[in-house]
């Protein structure tokens, strides 16, 4: 185990988290990361679906696939990739991720300095635990990183922002793509994310996503999207089969990167609390997002440019993944609201939807 430490760091590895929506909320902290630290090697480990969303980052040099549903499932997978982490030889670990195996799995990769927030029971593996306060866990989760880096002594952005990265070559593919699906080239699209991955309490109902989709497509004269993941498709079905106007249905026809060049490629988003959700607000896409049983004060779009449209119910926000109560909180939310929420926005983004 190596005991010297060096600072600034120049190898230093970024531990990410799960899932698609947080990695979004990590990128404005991980901006001033690369900011405090322009000349490192900055080495990004996260799962293989994370990786994708951080492929032509310009803040992270280099990717590590950490599969702990495959080659680094278990106790060996674990010895395995900390094997892989040492013959980088980083000089410190930044901890995104709360779970204490992400604490372990740095102190068995051998790197000397582990930052991170003192959760989970794995400040004894950190060499610079960041305290957690009922504060912090009030924070917006954008915020929440944000202040996790500046608890390590991080100078933060004037105007900290989320980024994600789409190339030239991904836009134009999938532009290639959807004409041949009928969309042409300069017609404008409304994209639909009735999935969310998290839980089915989390999705709206199709009728109404349909509903929305109908009259916000003949209203601004724009093709309809449907997307999401291949366990989604049935629910995009459903949606297509209530519209009385034909959508494109892309749902579980696309990879991590074609979703980022598809909303890359739409006007407007009308969404459930979800990855995509977040994907769209880091590219400046306008969007209207439908909350019910999370906390739209800690994982609402992080974006100026999005309508959040909830009903207030005494349930909400209950954090759980299956409604046992009727599903109150989503059968409050009408398709009148959210048609009137994506409405207010379109008035103030004219160039983006109009």
């Amino acid at each position: 185990m190596r005991a010297k430490k060096k600072y600034p760091p120049a190898t230093l590895l970024v531990g990410s988290v799960n899932w698609l929506g947080d990695a979004v909320l990590t990128t404005p902290a991980l901006r001033a990361v690369r900011d405090a630290f322009p000349s490192a090697r900055i080495v990004l480990a996260a799962r293989p679906l994370v990786t994708e969303l951080f492929r032509h980052h310009p803040d992270v040099d280099e990717i590590v696939v950490y599969d702990k549903g495959g080659r680094h499932s278990g106790a060996a997978g674990m010895l395995r990739m900390a094997a892989e982490l040492r013959r980088f030889r980083f000089d410190a670990a930044l901890l995104f991720q709360n779970a204490f195996d992400a604490a372990l799995l740095a102190f068995l990769a051998g790197i000397p300095e582990r930052s991170g927030y003192a959760t989970d029971g794995r400040r004894l593996l950190l060499t610079r635990a960041v305290p957690v306060t009922e504060e912090t866990e009030r924070l917006h989760h954008a915020e929440y990183y944000l202040r996790l880096v500046a608890g390590l002594g991080i100078r933060l952005p004037a105007s900290p922002r989320m980024r994600l990265e789409v190339t030239r070559e991904e836009t134009d593919a999938m532009g290639e793509r959807l004409i041949s699906l009928g969309i042409p080239r300069e017609k404008r699209i409304l994209g639909i994310n009735p999935g969310a991955t998290y839980g089915s309490a989390k999705r709206w109902f199709p009728d109404r996503f349909a509903e929305v989709a109908d009259s916000l497509s003949e209203e601004w004269d724009v093709s309809v999207v449907l997307m999401g993941s291949v366990p989604e498709r049935p629910l995009a079905e459903e949606i297509e089969g209530a519209m009385k106007r034909k959508p494109v249905n892309l749902a579980g026809h696309t990879s991590v990167r074609e979703l980022l060049s598809l909303l890359t490629s739409c006007s407007f988003l009308v969404t459930n609390d979800s990855g995509p959700m977040h994907i769209a607000a880091a590219l400046g896409i306008p969007l209207t997002a439908i909350f019910g049983p999370t906390d739209w004060r800690t994982t609402s779009p992080w974006t100026e440019k999005a309508r959040i449209v909830r009903a207030g119910v005494d349930c909400s926000p209950c954090m759980l993944r299956e409604c046992d109560r009727g599903h109150e909180c989503m059968q409050g939310v009408t398709a009148q609201m959210v048609i009137a929420a994506a409405r207010e926005l379109f008035r103030e983004c004219p160039r983006e939807t109009a």
